[in-house]
């Protein structure tokens, strides 16, 4: 005997998160799959989000579970996309249009955290962004405009700063003996410490696998570099700037931060204090994927028809 249930995603771009719960947010299940963005106009990303979500329904008992709804964030989502992915998400699980919401996966991570309109967030991992959304359905982003433009505070910001700052000092020098241990961190995770391999790294390479090199800057901190504390800190300042930007444009709220990029090093989280002084902040790990399987069974803030309001614009 199936029983009806609503299913939540949490699509990121190496990584997804499903979990299922009944219709008074019960959990019943959960899983991982393969990573995926919304970037489907670029047939390569169309396949790897097909991918990704056939892997999870593979993975779904179907004599067990009757998918209701399906609730999905999905990083890199725009709304022009937003039927496309309907459109797979209803061939894959069976639902209906009607039962089925996408939205960006920072989004997602608002509405597991706060309620309409209570807080800001701001989401510093590979990339950057802060985001308000109102109870009206109003949706405010400062940042998020990739690396080419900023993501100040990200993983790959922190990355190529620290790529920077070590060439500066060899350029002016002819070594890198003033900045050894940053270098070092670099270099470790290159995979080698020449022109030709950081290189390849970096221009063969995506803003995911620019920003892993964020780790090894971490590493150089934790170790006593000066300069590799100096960019972390600089980092957690950027980041609080969002907070700041957000504040000026809604008003003061708790101040929720998300991401990896927190977890490198201490000196980030102190500079957010440090930046807003007595501010309400909050380093949040709420469930998304839960959230999203939750929402359109027992939905207490309402998100379901603010997200309706989000889509409209």
């Amino acid at each position: 005997m199936t029983i009806s249930v609503h299913l939540g995603l949490d699509i990121g771009g190496t990584a997804s998160r499903w979990v299922i719960c009944d219709g008074a947010g019960n959990e019943l299940a959960r899983g991982k799959a393969g990573g995926a963005t919304g970037h489907v106009f670029n047939p390569a990303e169309n396949q790897r989000l097909r991918d990704a979500l056939a892997m999870i329904a593979g993975a779904i008992d179907a004599d067990r579970f009757n998918i209701a709804s399906v609730t999905l964030g999905l990083t890199g989502f725009g709304m022009p996309v937003s039927e496309a992915v309907k459109a797979i998400v209803s061939e894959l699980f069976g639902v209906g249009s009607a039962a089925i919401i996408v939205t960006d996966d920072v989004a997602l991570a608002y509405l597991a955290n706060f309620a309409p309109g209570e807080g800001h967030l701001v989401s510093a991992g590979t990339g950057s962004i802060g985001i308000h959304i109102g109870a009206d359905g109003t949706f405010t982003r400062v940042g998020g405009r990739g690396i080419l433009i900023d993501d100040a505070g990200s993983g790959s910001w922190i990355a190529l700063r620290a790529l920077d700052t070590i060439y500066r000092v060899l350029d002016h020098s002819g070594s890198f003996a003033a900045v050894k241990g940053l270098a070092e961190g670099l270099f470790k995770e290159v995979g080698g410490a020449d022109w030709s391999d950081v290189r390849q790294f970096v221009y063969a390479g995506d803003r995911g696998r620019i920003g892993t090199l964020a780790v090894g800057v971490a590493a150089a901190a934790k170790a006593g570099d000066a300069a590799a504390l100096e960019i972390l800190r600089d980092a957690g300042a950027e980041l609080a700037q969002l907070i700041a930007a957000l504040t000026a444009r809604i008003g003061t709220r708790p101040a929720g931060f998300i991401g990896g990029v927190l977890a490198l090093h201490p000196v980030i989280v102190e500079e957010i204090r440090n930046a807003l002084p007595g501010g309400d902040i909050r380093l949040l790990g709420g469930d998304a994927s839960l959230a999203a399987a939750q929402l359109q069974g027992r939905d207490p803030y309402g998100w379901r028809d603010t997200l309706k309001a989000m889509a409209r614009g």
